[in-house]
């Protein structure tokens, strides 16, 4: 009589069970990451003209230093995890003309764009996060509360993408995008979110990691 094989773990629950996934996002434990990255220097070199190109920009500090927030308190095990569950891309050459863009699975996650001088951002997170009776009713969406998540109420606003309880905010100006990052029940949402495309497997869009970009968003 034949052995039947387990099926393989995807995602991050390889790494973390349930239960240390749901206290990460309630922030009630820090995760050990690896200590070291596994870094491929091709694949470094590969985009090394683009993040020049992008340190040239007058964003280009607000740009890291935004993703200096996003990524120790929104991606769990950020280095172990690195470019196989998440991957954040340098002036990617798609029609919207962003400066970063960190993705997961086949899912956009997070992306700064260029406004005047100064940055805006998209982030992408369940409906259901961001409503008043945790449905993923769009007409319950909690306006009060996101524009009080920001230094201005004009600086947000939002949409609803195809598909299931998915919900876009724009945010414009690195002030108001710092604050948003600032709030508990924002960072729950997003890590929620980003824990959700993570643990669908593999990250798609490892092939246009940049290493350079990335050495911005770790803990350290």
């Amino acid at each position: 009589m034949g052995t039947t094989s387990r099926p393989r773990t995807a995602g991050v629950r390889q790494f973390l069970d349930l239960e240390q996934q749901r206290d990460w996002i309630a922030g009630k434990i820090d995760l050990p990451d690896a200590g070291d990255r596994s870094e491929s220097l091709e694949q470094r070199f590969k985009y090394v003209a683009r993040f020049e190109k992008l340190l040239s920009r007058p964003q280009a500090g607000e740009v890291l230093e935004i993703l200096g927030l996003y990524g120790p308190n929104c991606i769990p095990l950020l280095r172990k995890t690195e470019r196989y569950y998440w991957s954040v891309s340098c002036l990617p050459s798609t029609s919207d003309k962003p400066l970063v863009r960190v993705n997961a699975s086949w899912m956009e996650l997070f992306t700064l764009y260029a406004q005047g001088n100064d940055i805006r951002a998209r982030f992408i997170v369940h409906l259901s996060d961001f409503t008043t009776d945790r449905s993923a009713t769009p007409s319950q969406v909690d306006e009060p509360f996101l524009e009080q998540s920001v230094v201005m109420p004009e600086d947000i606003s939002y949409f609803f993408p195809r598909g299931a309880d998915i919900f876009g905010i724009n945010v414009c100006g690195s002030a108001s995008i710092r604050k948003l990052l600032r709030s508990r029940r924002v960072v729950r949402a997003i890590r929620t979110f980003n824990l959700t495309h993570m643990n669908r497997g593999r990250n798609a869009y490892q092939a246009s990691h940049c290493y350079s970009v990335a050495d911005y968003m770790q803990a350290d």
